[in-house]
């Protein structure tokens, strides 16, 4: 960062979890300009120590006054908290970037993925938005692969089954997956069912039509991030014991026909995608191929044996930076010289 370059004020709701604490992680490593730190959690959290770049911040209870400070809210505290804080943030005159569900599909909240509808975070007269949501992990990961066939052969439908990691439910997910390694079986299991040599395929609560909340996040988000109603999204989301990050298979029909390698090329010419597509050598993205990466990874390309002008992927993100703290923060770069 030059000396010169404006730095601004940021302000972290759930600075304390595992969310916060990579943001601040993804912040340090991205150069982002910060002049200061405002790390904020719920009372009980009030005065723990916060080290970013060698300066310690102490960790405050969110208020107007605090917000009225920010430049930038970056929120990651769950949808109670957004709700409650986040027009206030707003009205205070912070630029406020919301990692939770509670705004996702407000009609005049921007739904934002950079590499997709990074135009979406701006008003018609280039101005931020005061509120703008980012999209459920397993969205983000998706819709970064989707844009780039969507524009050259136009999808019709997505067949998607996630294989999602503990990490999805915060510290607590990861906890219960320890202790159960460990042999320590609780009265109730975090993840519904025993999570340790298991996969359950229930994330988030079932709905009366079968699906969970997780999974129509998962239709919904997409529609709106790609500006198409008409497109058919059918999904199943399974939990599984990995920490690194978020697999998805992928079954993608296009309407009009696709040639393998040229789809390969274009994927992997594409910012924020790294293709590692080389079964021969047994090269495809895995959990731990992500972790502690910013790219969306994708593999086992191969054209459907059945079904005409579709095609099967793989694709791995790491659900704690690309799925929830990278794109909040790669929002926030787009925010840079427009405050």
């Amino acid at each position: 960062m030059s000396s010169t370059e404006k730095t601004y004020s940021i302000a972290i709701l759930g600075a304390t979890g595992l969310v916060g604490r990579t943001m601040l992680q993804v912040l340090d490593e991205r150069d982002f300009p910060v002049r200061e730190i405002l790390p904020l959690a719920s009372e009980r959290s009030r005065g723990r120590e916060i080290v970013f770049r060698g300066k310690s911040f102490r960790t405050d209870v969110p208020s107007a006054e605090v917000f009225s400070r920010a430049d930038i809210a970056l929120f990651s505290a769950g949808a109670t908290a957004s709700r409650t804080w986040a027009s206030v943030a707003a009205e205070a005159g912070a630029v406020v970037i919301d990692n939770s569900s509670a705004f996702r599909m407000e009609p005049d909240v921007p739904l934002v993925v950079p590499e997709v509808n990074p135009e979406a975070i701006f008003d018609a007269h280039g101005k931020p938005k005061g509120i703008i949501a980012n999209p459920n992990c397993s969205t983000i990961q998706m819709v970064v692969v989707l844009k780039p066939l969507h524009d050259r052969y136009r999808v019709r439908r997505v067949v998607v089954s996630t294989y999602q990691s503990v990490t999805g439910k915060g510290k607590q997910g990861r906890d219960a997956l320890e202790d159960e390694l460990a042999g320590k079986m609780p009265e109730s299991f975090v993840h519904g069912h025993q999570i340790a040599f298991n996969a359950v395929p229930h994330i988030d609560v079932f709905l009366d039509n079968g699906y969970t909340k997780e999974e129509m996040k998962m239709v919904n988000e997409t529609r709106k991030i790609m500006c198409d109603e008409s497109l058919s999204v059918s999904p199943t989301t399974v939990r599984i014991p990995v920490y690194g990050g978020h697999g998805e298979s992928l079954n993608i029909e296009f309407e009009d026909d696709f040639d393998v390698d040229e789809l390969r090329e274009m994927l992997a010419g594409t910012p924020g995608i790294i293709v590692q597509d080389d079964p021969s050598s047994s090269l495809y993205p895995m959990p731990l191929t992500s972790y502690e990466k910013d790219e969306v990874f994708v593999g086992r390309i191969r054209r459907d044996f059945w079904q005409p002008k579709t095609v099967n992927l793989w694709i791995v993100a790491d659900n704690l930076r690309k799925g929830a703290a990278t794109n909040a923060v790669q929002i926030a770069e787009k925010l840079v010289g427009k405050l």
